[in-house]
C-alpha cells in the first residue's frame, strides 16, 4: 500500500505542470464550492490521540492532550519535536531524578548538547565582558584570595579541612569577605575576583555546595556608587540578543517590599500586590471569626490580594489547597471572596464581608469580573509573608491554565535597601544575629539606636533582585575597629578572638569601603532561561551534593587518615566500615 502511494506521488510530481493545470483548477473550484457544505473531519476518532500535532493552538492551553507521531528531533533529553501527518509540535520532557542523575554521571556526553554548549559559551562571554569593564575601563585589580582559611563566626555552615596538626582544621571560605576588606585596608582601592565559594549545605535548583561569585570591593564609596557600578557592569556585559538593560534599576526599601509583595525578593513582572484593608473592618460591628480576633489585637492587621480571573481559572480543589497551606505552614485562615463572580462560591463569612464592605472592597482592590480576593488577618509580618507565598502560588496556577503573568523574555531588576541590621535568634528571640553578616555598617541615621534599641537599627545592606531571584548582595562595611568590636562582642556575643586579625587591621587605619557579590551561576541561569543552575555549570554537584561523574565524596582508607589524626566513628549496624574497604560506586538515589 505504501509503495503504491509513493508511486502515485512520484507520478504526480513528474507530470508536466502545463498539461494538468486545467484539471487541477477545475477540481479545486469544485472542492471550494463543496467545502462549505462538508463537516470538518474528526481526525482523532477511534484512536488513542485526542488531537493531531498540527491542530494545537493557544486555545488548547491548560488542556490535557494525547498526541501520537514520530520523534523528528530531540534536544538534551529535555525537548523533542513530534510530527504527524498534520504538522509539528514541541514537547517538554518531564525531568525526574533518574534523568538528572544520568546527565551528571555522563556529563562529558551531556556537554555535547546544543543547550549546554550555548550556556557555557554565553557564560564565558559575559565573564569576559565583566572583566573588561571592571579591570580595563575602571581600574579594578583582579586578586586571587586563599581557599584554605579559618572558621568564621555566623553565616552558613562551612566545609572543614583537616591539617597535619592535631585538632587543627582549615575551613573553606563562604566568600572572600574578610580578604577583600583587608585588601582595602592594604590600599588596593578597587578589587575584583571571579571567586569560588563554599557552603556545606544541600543543593537546590538555585544553589550548590560550591558556587561562583563576581566579587567586588571599593574604597571611599557609598551605596549610590556601588549600585551605579553594577548597573553599568550588567548593561555592558548583557547579551545583545536578550534586549537592552534599562538603568537606573528600580529601588524599594525592605519594609516596602514586605508590605507590597510579602518577600524581600519580589518578582515585579506582575501585580497582585498586597493591600491593607484593616481600616475597612476594624470598626465593623457584624464581622466575625478570625477577622475580629486578629483586629482586636494591638498589632493586628487585615490584608488581601486580588487574583485576576481567579474565579474563572481556579478550581475548588485549588482554593482548598491554598487554605490548607495557610493553616499548615502559617497557622492562619485565608478567606476567598468573589466580589463580582457569577459562581456562588462565597462562604457564609465571605457573604457577611460582602454585605458589610462589598462595595468598599471592590473599590479598594480594584476588582474586575471573575476576580477572586484572598483575605487574611493577623500580625503584619506573618500576614505579608503568607500572602507573598500565595501570590506566587496563584501565579503558578494561573499560568498552568494559560494565563500569561510573568513574561519569560522580560528582565525586571530591582534594588532592595534598608534591611534590618539584626534579627532575633530563632532559638532565643532575646538574643541577636546579623541579618546578613557582622561586618555590615549600620545606617548613619540609626547609629544612636545601637546602644538602646538595636532591633530597630537599619543596615547599609542592599540586594539586587531579578525576576524574583536574589542575584547579588552587598553592603557598606564597618571601618571603625571600636564599632566592629562592640557589635561582635556586646550585641552578637561572638568570640572576638576568631576575628582578632581583622580588628587589628581596622585599627591600623581603614578607609570607608563597601562592595557586592553577584551570584554568577544564578545570573547565567536566569539569562539563559535554564531550569537549574546545574545547567550553566560544566561539572555541577547533585541535589545531595555528590559528584556523580567521579563518585565523590568517596571513602578514604584508615592509613591515609592517620597523618591528620582522624579516626572515623561508624554508625552502629550501618555496614559503612566494611563498604569503605571495598570502595564501591555510589549511585545517586
Amino acid at each position: 500500500m505504501f509503495s503504491s502511494w509513493l508511486t502515485l506521488l512520484n507520478r504526480g510530481l513528474t507530470t508536466p505542470i502545463g498539461g494538468v493545470a486545467p484539471l487541477i483548477w477545475g477540481s479545486l473550484s469544485r472542492s471550494l464550492m463543496l467545502s462549505s457544505q462538508r463537516r470538518v473531519p474528526e481526525l482523532s476518532s477511534f484512536v488513542a490521540r485526542t488531537n493531531t500535532c498540527g491542530e494545537l493552538r493557544s486555545s488548547h492551553l491548560g488542556q490535557e492532550v494525547t498526541l501520537c507521531g514520530w520523534i523528528q528531533y530531540r534536544r538534551q533529553n529535555i525537548f523533542l519535536v513530534l510530527r504527524d501527518f498534520q504538522g509539528l509540535v514541541q514537547v517538554l520532557i518531564p525531568q525526574d531524578e533518574k534523568t538528572e542523575a544520568l546527565r551528571l554521571q555522563y556529563r562529558y556526553l551531556d556537554l555535547r548538547s546544543f543547550q549546554m554548549q550555548y550556556n557555557l559559551r554565553l557564560r564565558s562571554q559575559m565573564v569576559m565582558k565583566m572583566r573588561e569593564y571592571l579591570c580595563g575601563r575602571h581600574g579594578f585589580v583582579d586578586v586571587e584570595t586563599p581557599t584554605l582559611f579559618k572558621r568564621t563566626p555566623g553565616g552558613a555552615k562551612e566545609f572543614v579541612i583537616p591539617s597535619r596538626e592535631p585538632g587543627k582544621f582549615y575551613s573553606l571560605p563562604q566568600s572572600p569577605q574578610q580578604f577583600k576588606q583587608l585588601l582595602m585596608i592594604g590600599g588596593l582601592d578597587r578589587y575584583f575576583q571571579v571567586a569560588r565559594c563554599y557552603r556545606d549545605e544541600g543543593s537546590r535548583p538555585d544553589r550548590q555546595p560550591e558556587f561562583t561569585q563576581i566579587d567586588i570591593e571599593m574604597s571611599f564609596v557609598d551605596q549610590t556608587g556601588i549600585r551605579s557600578l553594577i548597573e553599568g557592569l550588567l548593561q555592558y556585559s548583557w547579551p545583545s540578543d536578550k534586549g537592552p538593560v534599562g538603568v537606573p534599576f528600580l529601588s524599594m526599601t525592605f519594609a516596602e517590599a514586605l508590605a507590597s509583595y510579602g518577600t524581600d525578593k519580589p518578582d515585579t513582572r506582575f501585580g497582585m500586590k498586597i493591600v491593607d484593608i484593616s481600616d475597612m473592618f476594624r470598626n465593623t460591628e457584624h464581622i466575625c471569626g478570625f477577622l475580629q480576633d486578629a483586629l482586636s489585637q494591638p498589632q493586628g492587621t487585615a490584608k488581601a490580594i486580588c487574583v485576576p480571573e481567579g474565579a474563572k481559572y481556579l478550581k475548588r480543589k485549588d482554593i482548598e489547597s491554598i487554605r490548607k497551606f495557610a493553616a499548615d505552614h502559617f497557622d492562619q485562615e485565608v478567606l476567598p471572596v468573589f466580589p463580582k463572580a457569577n459562581r456562588n462560591w462565597n462562604s457564609p463569612v465571605a457573604k457577611v464581608v460582602m454585605e458589610e464592605q462589598g462595595l468598599g472592597l471592590i473599590r479598594r482592590m480594584e476588582t474586575q469580573e471573575e476576580d477572586m480576593v484572598l483575605l487574611t488577618a493577623g500580625e503584619h509580618e506573618s500576614v505579608c509573608s503568607l500572602l507573598g507565598k500565595l501570590r506566587l502560588e496563584c501565579a503558578d496556577l494561573l499560568e498552568a491554565r494559560g494565563v500569561v503573568l510573568r513574561d519569560p523574555a522580560l528582565f525586571s531588576f530591582l534594588w532592595v535597601v534598608d534591611f534590618p541590621l539584626f534579627l532575633p535568634k530563632e532559638e532565643n528571640p532575646r538574643e541577636l544575629v546579623s541579618a546578613h553578616h557582622p561586618f555590615t555598617a549600620p545606617h548613619p541615621s540609626d547609629i544612636h539606636l545601637l546602644h538602646t534599641e538595636p532591633k530597630k537599627v537599619r543596615s547599609q545592606h542592599y540586594d539586587l533582585v531579578l525576576n524574583g531571584n536574589e542575584i547579588g548582595g552587598g553592603s557598606i562595611r564597618i571601618h571603625n575597629a571600636q564599632l566592629q568590636r562592640y557589635i561582635l562582642e556586646t550585641l552578637l556575643k561572638e568570640d572576638v578572638r576568631l576575628l582578632s586579625h581583622l580588628l587589628q587591621a581596622l585599627d591600623s587605619g581603614a578607609p570607608p569601603h563597601g562592595g557586592i557579590a553577584l551570584g554568577l551561576d544564578r545570573l547565567i541561569c536566569l539569562v539563559t532561561g535554564a531550569p537549574s543552575i546545574r545547567d550553566v555549570i560544566a561539572f555541577p554537584k547533585s541535589f545531595r551534593g555528590h559528584d556523580l561523574l567521579s563518585s565523590a565524596p568517596d571513602f578514604v582508607p584508615p592509613e591515609d587518615l592517620k597523618p591528620y589524626h582522624i579516626q572515623v566513628s561508624w554508625p552502629t549496624g550501618s555496614g559503612a566500615e566494611e563498604n569503605s574497604l571495598n570502595q564501591p560506586q555510589h549511585p545517586e538515589s
